[in-house]
């Protein structure tokens, strides 16, 4: 067994300073992900264009603290991209703040939806055979910023969900096999490192607007392990979130918590059992 996978857990009112602080304790391992010459693409969620404090959308304070992180060590290439599912992608950064983000900082945005595709291919597929890519993603070292929120067919939407933002069309993926074309999807689109806003939380759904105050930054480069920490978070087995189980297998990163070293808070002190909806509930037998 190789070093065990490092994910931060950072507690605090301010989410710049916790998110810098979280990238600050996992620096030694975000050295190889970000020294590359790709530009560097942060990628949020915007499902739709609600305010981050309804807990479905990434707040945009923590996309500010990567941004003032990675400017301070020289990574000038950065560009904050995604395609909304349910609303004009603009109109969903507007709302969340990041339009004056990407000005403050000098900072490109780019709406996936109206993106060049790229018909990609996953390597060794379970069934995702091939799949239309927003352009910007395959070239970019991606970092994902999900929100920490339940999901109503996935159990969770944390850092590899959120890859789905990046495709021409989200919607096929939901054809009874979601959790392993999104596992298939990981394999093309992984994150180079994965900041999960567990700042205002969302339990029951995806789109519940159920807002749960945690006031947490769970950060690392193994995007597996880091899911899996935020799954425990919300009191969920990591392995009983089948995507995670097959991306292990494809060898994509760890989520056996006994196999991650947890850095700063440690999950027994910041957990706590959200509720679920009662179609995950339902659909958690199968």
């Amino acid at each position: 067994m190789g070093t065990r996978s490092k994910v931060a857990i950072v507690k605090g009112l301010n989410p710049i300073n916790s998110t810098i602080k979280a990238l600050d304790m996992i620096e030694s391992d975000l050295t190889a992900v970000i020294s590359v010459e790709k530009p560097i693409l942060i990628k949020p969620n915007y499902i739709n264009a609600k305010h981050p404090s309804t807990g479905i959308t990434t707040d945009s304070r923590v996309v500010e603290g990567i941004v003032k992180f990675l400017k301070e060590r020289g990574k000038d290439h950065i560009i904050i991209g995604e395609g909304s599912g349910f609303a004009d992608t603009f109109e969903a950064f507007k709302v969340a703040g990041i339009d004056k983000i990407a000005e403050k900082w000098n900072i490109k945005i780019v709406d996936f939806n109206k993106d060049s595709f790229v018909e990609a291919y996953p390597p060794n597929p379970l069934t995702l055979k091939k799949v239309k890519v927003a352009k910007t993603a395959l070239e970019s070292t991606i970092i994902s910023v999900p929100k920490l929120k339940l999901h109503r067919l996935a159990t969770v939407t944390l850092g590899i969900k959120n890859m789905m933002g990046a495709l021409a069309s989200k919607g096929t993926m939901h054809n009874g096999r979601l959790n392993s074309n999104i596992a298939d999807l990981a394999s093309m689109l992984k994150p180079s490192l994965t900041v999960i806003d567990g700042i205002i939380a969302g339990e029951g759904h995806e789109t519940s607007g159920n807002p749960v105050e945690m006031n947490l930054i769970i950060a690392g480069t193994d995007p597996v392990a880091v899911d899996a920490v935020g799954a425990a978070v919300m009191g969920v087995q990591p392995k009983e979130v089948k995507h995670l189980v097959l991306a292990e297998k494809k060898g994509l990163g760890t989520c056996s918590l006994e196999e991650i070293e947890v850095v700063g808070e440690q999950i027994e002190k910041v957990k706590r059992k959200f509720r679920r909806s009662i179609t995950s509930k339902i659909l958690a037998r199968f």
